[in-house]
């Protein structure tokens, strides 16, 4: 199985003080310890470099780059991609969903996965099953 995880969820992995960090620790090291492949876009990897470098700094960001990237498997976001994802941002006309978060979606949809690490209600919202439950 696949896994999409979101911002939320690498950034809960990574820190200790977010609410969330000890189910997402638990669902972690779960996803680890499966046969299961962990997919993120290039844009919520943007994204988390960003979070992670201005609430807890460049040590944090090291940690990501050695200890968490290398298990990602990454979907890369081309410009048609982006494009589509401006006009859903543009339909949805909602100020807190995001350019990444409709990326995500139309890139789970191309990819067939159902599944999503994340602690953002959006996903639910769109459908997706989030982990953890």
């Amino acid at each position: 199985m696949t896994i999409f995880i979101d911002t939320s969820a690498l950034y809960a992995v990574l820190c200790q003080n977010d609410p969330n960090h000890t189910a997402a620790a638990q669902c972690w090291e779960q996803t680890l310890l499966s046969d299961e492949s962990l997919v993120c876009t290039n844009y919520i990897l943007v994204e988390t470099f960003a979070l992670i470098q201005h609430r807890l700094g460049i040590e944090a960001i090291k940690v990501f780059q050695d200890s968490i990237l290398p298990v990602l498997f990454v979907e890369w976001i081309d410009a048609d991609q982006h494009n589509s994802a401006i006009e859903s941002l543009l339909t949805a006309n909602r100020r807190n969903l995001s350019l990444v978060d409709c990326t995500s979606f139309a890139a789970m949809r191309r990819l067939g996965i159902q599944n999503v690490f994340a602690f953002d209600e959006h996903f639910a919202e769109q459908g997706f099953t989030c982990l953890p439950t």
